[in-house]
């Protein structure tokens, strides 16, 4: 096998790996905290399964809240996360039957 195989194979060996790290994990939804920003939340755990917007005035800080449904790594946990301005205000977890 030449150099140039044996660098794209590791190459492509390192990029797959690197991309199943990067995959959010439920089993994180318990990690997280007053005052994470969204970003940081859809990095931890990933993009919310229902967003509700409760107050979008222009002027005034957004308020909405995030759910997340039971997942296998999260079993029977239902997961909101209230926002306002952008950063975790309150998170509730609540068994789900």
């Amino acid at each position: 096998m030449n150099v140039r195989k044996l660098t794209a194979l590791a190459l492509l060996a390192l990029a797959s790996a690197s991309a199943v790290s990067a995959e959010p994990d439920a089993a994180e939804r318990k990690f997280i905290r007053q005052g994470m920003g969204e970003g940081e939340v859809v990095l931890k755990i990933g993009p919310p399964d229902h967003e509700a917007v409760h107050r979008a005035v222009r002027g005034q800080p957004e308020e909405k809240s995030w759910t997340y449904f039971p997942h296998p790594r999260d079993p029977q946990t239902l997961t909101v996360i209230r926002f306002h301005a952008g950063r975790v205000a309150e998170v509730e977890r609540k068994i789900a039957r």
